[in-house]
């Protein structure tokens, strides 16, 4: 940006050396008790503030690292205070998000330790920023040797190059799902104050790979628990689909092929009142948050796609009140979101994932210098991302809700609720539980 200075100069009607020439109108006119204000422009640094790696109002994520750097991790800023928190509640997400679980994920071995290095005082959270660090130990830059010259295609690389004129090309950098290790671990946190405040529980589970598709009628979302969700290495909660879905992956993977998949994500006891009417209805942010994970090609909630086949009367859910005097929907084709504004009904939505990009075929591409070639890839990589995108997913849509809550707190439980019409966010605890 051009800024403005301004100088004086008195004119003398002689011209120095090395003094502003001026028209020979003004030096006729010009006398020493005259002074010309001359206008100058002086260059400034242009300033440009780029975001991108932060999520959240209240409870605020940015994440940090690349996949072959240093490390990686997130500093969580606005956690509330006095909430108990230790390392062994972040790294058990973290173990289930991590690398090398099993043949079919990435054979990278990192153990994902991570460190808790400030907000942190004596086991509770102090309400200052929290960083979680995560160490990368398993670093093999040089398999990255060939993207240095030529872009995967469906990668990452060409759009960097395209945006920053640089790149970090070990790895694909914050493009890898390695990132993600600075959204489970606060998800983890976010899981435990959601749990906690207001009873509500997240559960992912993988129901598509491929061809294979889990029939929504075989998973009761009333009663599916994590044990059946981590009872195998797809984390499909039907024993029967989930060995037809590792079969699937085993077929690709052994010919250096990869396949997308599904993940479902349905979310138990959420609050009422979650989510604001227009911009930034509840469903908005979970799609948002849901699609900026690494290969998401596609969000629904609720009746999805599949609704747009109903007439009115058959999509409705009807209104009743229950025994405990609560109003309830008969069906929950609204997904537990009406007007992008929780109902208190099981809050459901499914993330579709791309094949993995990176690939151990020969494929057609060109190099940075524009000159069209063929490269196979070499690397680890997943031959399906879905089992290890489930804690993932459990984790945005945690960030979402438990920074909606706070929201709601904040707008509209500042002051007493009207008990007619509203119902407290947090849940009855029992006389001898801790508080917070």
């Amino acid at each position: 940006m051009a800024s403005s200075s301004l100088t004086s100069k008195s004119i003398l009607g002689s011209t120095k050396p090395g003094s502003s020439s001026l028209p020979s109108e003004l030096r006729r006119l010009s006398s020493p008790a005259v002074q010309i204000s001359i206008r100058t422009q002086t260059r400034k640094n242009l300033q440009i503030q780029a975001t991108g790696s932060s999520y959240g109002t209240h409870f605020r994520v940015s994440t940090f690292g690349e996949s072959h750097g240093g490390g990686v991790g997130c500093i969580i800023d606005g956690c509330p205070p006095r909430i108990p928190l230790t390392e062994s509640d972040l790294q058990f997400d973290l173990d289930r998000r991590r690398p090398g679980q099993s043949r079919i994920t990435t054979p990278r071995k990192e153990t994902d330790t991570c460190r808790i290095s400030s907000g942190v005082s004596e086991g509770m959270t102090t309400g200052t920023p929290i960083h979680v660090f995560v160490p990368n130990t398993d670093q093999r830059g040089l398999d990255y040797s060939e993207m240095s010259v030529a872009y995967r295609p469906s990668h990452a690389d060409a759009t960097y190059d395209m945006k920053y004129g640089v790149r970090s090309v070990q790895g694909g950098g914050r493009s890898s799902a390695r990132e993600t290790i600075g959204r489970v671990a606060p998800g983890a946190l976010a899981k435990k104050i959601l749990k906690q405040f207001a009873g509500t529980e997240i559960l992912a589970y993988v129901s598509q790979v491929h061809h294979v598709v889990l029939p929504e009628e075989l998973v009761d979302h009333e009663n599916l628990t994590l044990e059946q969700i981590e009872n195998n290495i797809v984390r499909c909660p039907n024993p029967e689909y989930a060995e037809k879905m590792i079969a699937a992956i085993d077929a690709v993977r052994t010919k250096g092929n990869s396949v997308g998949g599904v993940v479902t994500c349905i979310v138990r006891n959420a609050p009422r009142g979650l989510g604001t009417p227009v911009f930034d209805k509840l469903e908005a942010e979970l799609a948002k948050a849901c699609m900026s994970l690494p290969a998401t090609k596609g969000f629904e909630f609720g009746s999805g796609f599949a609704g747009t086949f109903l007439t009115g009367l058959e999509h409705n859910d009807e209104f009743y009140t229950d025994e405990n005097g609560r109003i309830r929907t008969r069906t929950n084709r609204s997904g537990g979101i009406q007007g992008g504004i929780s109902n208190g009904e099981i809050i459901n939505m499914r993330v579709a994932f791309k094949p993995t990009s990176t690939i151990g075929r020969k494929q057609n591409t060109v190099t940075r210098d524009k000159v069209e070639t063929e490269m196979i890839a070499r690397g680890r990589h997943d031959p399906c991302v879905v089992p290890r995108a489930v804690p993932m997913v459990e984790a945005m849509v945690a960030l979402v809700l438990v920074d909606q809550l706070m929201a709601q707190y904040a707008q509209c439980h500042l002051f007493p609720i009207n008990p007619e019409l509203q119902e407290p966010l947090q849940i009855e605890q029992p006389q001898n539980a801790t508080a917070l």
